[in-house]
């Protein structure tokens, strides 16, 4: 019968391959829109900060004037027992959520809708922020840590500020232990990976053989049988790109 190839064994369904849920807070995400905040603004107290397993920013719980509670990303600057603002009418501090086209130009901003209502979904990273470039009747330009501007609705809601936990990528492991532990805590149970070259031949179609290579064209189709479905997967094309100078 044999057995599956390194390749395929996360997500086989067993809890030893399995991903984790670690996701105890639930979504950090705004709350849907109120009225009252699309026509002047609502308070909300910073109660506690907590850390989510699997997860590198800091979140903080918050209890709105109304008795509501939710979790979101905190930035820098915040702190607990501070009362912060919400809505269209909310004041220009680090840590107030405001709709993008009340937000002037050169702002920096954190997790940011990228529509409307959805909660939150760019610039949520620990460290990240974006910045408020343009703003026009057919929506505000922002530009993301990626140095690419998108356009967003005007009424897409963003925090101002920097997201906190900026310094964390930086710090080194040290030990390989403490990067399975954090490469377990994000599902990724089969650390350290090892090279298909560097398997043996029933363990990977890339292994065996008396030196380390492929031994074979590293693209395959979209369509191939799952013990074949490995390397460069429906790739739309591979070599270097002619025509264009290199340095």
């Amino acid at each position: 019968m044999g057995k599956r190839i390194l390749v395929q064994r996360r997500g086989r369904g067993s809890p030893t391959f399995r991903s984790l849920s670690h996701r105890k807070r639930g979504k950090a995400r705004y709350l849907p829109l109120t009225r009252k905040e699309l026509n002047d603004k609502i308070e909300y107290t910073i109660i506690d900060f907590t850390h989510e397993r699997g997860r590198g920013v800091p979140l903080m719980l918050v209890k709105y004037e109304d008795g509501s509670e939710c979790f979101l990303p905190a930035p820098e600057g915040v702190h607990i027992g501070q009362r912060r603002e919400q809505g269209v009418n909310a004041a220009l501090e680090v840590g107030n959520i405001l709709p993008i086209n009340k937000i002037p130009e050169g702002i920096w901003i954190c997790n940011v809708e990228m529509r409307p209502g959805d909660g939150g979904a760019l610039c949520r990273s620990s460290g990240t922020h974006g910045l408020v470039r343009s703003q026009s009747k057919e929506g505000s330009s922002v530009q993301l840590p990626s140095r690419r501007v998108k356009t967003i609705n005007n009424n897409a809601r963003a925090m101002i500020g920097v997201i906190s936990a900026g310094g964390r990528p930086d710090r080194p492991f040290i030990k390989a232990g403490l990067k399975r532990a954090f490469m377990r805590a994000k599902g990724h149970k089969s650390f350290p990976v090892v090279r298909g070259v560097a398997m043996n031949i029933a363990s990977h179609p890339f292994g065996g053989g008396a030196h380390q290579g492929p031994g074979q064209p590293t693209t395959v189709s979209r369509n191939a049988p799952p013990g074949r479905k490995v390397g460069l997967i429906a790739a739309r094309r591979t070599g270097l790109r002619r025509g264009r100078i290199r340095y």
